[in-house]
């Protein structure tokens, strides 16, 4: 998604130019920008027998829905699961996530403000 919202349209074979050596095969580049299309990040134009995609949805929408499948996925749609995972992983530290819940609650009290 990165290489769309910095790149605006484009078709897969314009897409693999901007990879680093060793390329990824375009047919894996096709897939992985087909199911970008198929879960609505994505839409496309048609030129004749090709493509070219473009983003529909903006970084933040996008992270949301990332996030939001992930720990639907993994974690049985359990954000309080996915947090304590971080923590017994030593992702996040105890200490981190008491200054999160600081600045959270000072946020929530200055919009009821």
């Amino acid at each position: 998604m990165e290489k769309f919202w910095a790149n605006g349209k484009m078709f897969v074979k314009d897409m693999l130019e901007l990879y680093p050596e060793p390329r990824p095969h375009i047919n894996t580049l096709s897939t992985q920008v087909r199911t970008l299309e198929k879960d609505g990040f994505l839409g496309h134009e048609t030129f004749g027998n090709g493509y070219r995609y473009y983003p529909i949805v903006g970084k933040e929408d996008f992270r949301s829905d990332s996030l939001s499948g992930l720990v639907n996925n993994f974690f049985g749609n359990s954000y309080l699961s996915a947090v304590s995972s971080l923590v017994r992983e030593e992702k996040i530290s105890l200490e981190e996530l008491e200054q999160l819940v600081r600045k959270l609650k000072k946020e929530q009290s200055e919009q009821k403000d």
